[in-house]
């Protein structure tokens, strides 16, 4: 599997960027356009074409560009231009890999270790505690309460 992403695909991604900031630019102008040429009707029609023309250009070129940009971010077969789900895998591989370090990122935060236990050429065999919590939920509001609790810690209802 490839652990990066190839110059192509970053060329891709950044062509496409630049189109939508030059689809933004032209779709934003036309705003800048009517608001300089306020309650000026001379020449009203080839105006209000080239507006026009700008403001749908601009909104293509937007639309493009953020296409161009996912193909060049997932992969064509990633982005699902091409139907392979093994270069699919491929392509998407650095994001999978990114997204499991932030679970892990995410557990070791919350104190939760999955140790050494699953990783390749790991001899020593992790041990997981998991503490369970049992919560009891109030008749009267619906509170979850926990389960040494008498008494609603909302209502204060008796449980």
């Amino acid at each position: 599997m490839t652990r990066r992403i190839s110059q192509g695909r970053k060329a891709t991604y950044y062509i496409g960027g630049i189109i939508m900031v030059i689809g933004a630019l032209m779709f934003f102008s036309t705003f800048v356009t009517f608001a300089m040429h306020f309650g000026d009707f001379d020449n009203f029609e080839d105006n209000a074409r080239s507006n026009a023309i700008r403001a749908f250009g601009g909104m293509s070129l937007l639309i493009l560009g953020g296409i161009i940009m996912g193909v060049g971010r997932r992969g064509l077969a990633g982005s699902g231009a091409v139907l392979d789900p093994k270069q699919a895998r491929e392509d998407l591989e650095p994001y999978s890999r990114i997204a499991g370090g932030m679970i892990k990122d995410a557990l070791d935060e919350s104190g939760i270790s999955l140790g050494s236990a699953g990783r390749p050429g790991s001899e020593a065999v992790a041990e997981r505690v998991v503490e369970r919590v049992v919560m009891i939920k109030c008749p009267a509001c619906a509170k979850l309460n926990e389960e040494d609790s008498k008494f609603c810690q909302e209502c204060g209802d008796k449980l």
